[in-house]
């Protein structure tokens, strides 16, 4: 039977677990939604495929569109392979939780717990970084297929294509992109979470505000940043106040 403060601590650490779920799922719905008619980091770039994909359509020379997909490419297998070298450090760490533990407590605001409550949240962060393994493995594979779409683009003066059917192929093309960019996206916020999650080591409490704070970076990074402002501006024509003649 748990004693009272036993039993705060569990009540404290199911409390922070599930907020850390609520606001990971609920920023992802809440993003993907408002995405829709606001302006963010998301719909923008989007526009810019759909703009890129229309100009390679111009292009006789695609090698510089070959070499964009396949650097942002060789990016999500980058994040791919470390999370796999992440996830081997996870497993081994778990052989050794009691060696953990006790490193941790030297540690000052450590809130002492159970070797099983250490390995559930070493699980926890298993978990995150297999998500995260899957989405940037299935980026890489949009990118695959981005690249045969770019393959079959339509030729300067290819007669036999309508302009309704290069319209549809650009279309087509930065939705493929746009999409292969969220599941990346969705590999990095899972990145975001798991420094968060180690908070929980330490204090259950400082993985809540450390949660709430990721959750607030991510909205302000990608709904108000500076680049998002940088990307949305156009500039104007100078137009001169004064008259070429003074009379």
């Amino acid at each position: 039977m748990l004693s009272l403060p036993d039993a705060g601590n569990v009540w404290l650490n199911t409390i922070a677990l599930v907020w850390f779920l609520l606001c990971w799922v609920g920023y992802t719905y809440y993003a993907r939604r408002k995405a829709r008619d606001t302006a963010c980091l998301a719909s923008v770039l989007h526009l810019y495929r759909k703009d890129w994909m229309s100009r390679l359509l111009m292009r006789e020379q695609r090698i510089a569109d070959v070499s964009v997909i396949a650097n942002l490419e060789r990016n999500t297998a980058f994040f791919a392979s470390s999370t796999l070298l992440i996830l081997a450090g996870l497993i081994t760490v778990m052989g050794a939780t009691d060696r953990a533990q006790s490193l941790l407590q030297d540690l000052p605001f450590v809130v002492p717990v159970s070797r099983g409550a250490s390995e559930i949240k070493l699980l926890v962060m298993l978990g995150i970084f297999v998500y995260a393994f899957f989405t940037f493995s299935w980026g890489m594979r949009q990118y695959n297929f981005a690249s045969v779409l770019l393959g079959s683009a339509p030729l300067i003066g290819e007669k036999r294509v309508t302009e309704g059917e290069r319209k549809a192929y650009a279309a087509r093309a930065a939705r493929v992109l746009s999409m292969a960019g969220y599941s990346f996206n969705l590999g990095l916020r899972a990145y975001y979470f798991a420094l968060a999650t180690l908070a929980w080591f330490i204090n259950p409490v400082l993985f809540l505000a450390a949660t709430t704070w990721v959750v607030w970076v991510l909205y302000r990074r990608e709904f108000h940043s500076h680049v998002l402002e940088a990307m949305m501006f156009t500039p104007t024509a100078f137009v001169d106040p004064k008259p070429d003649n003074p009379e």
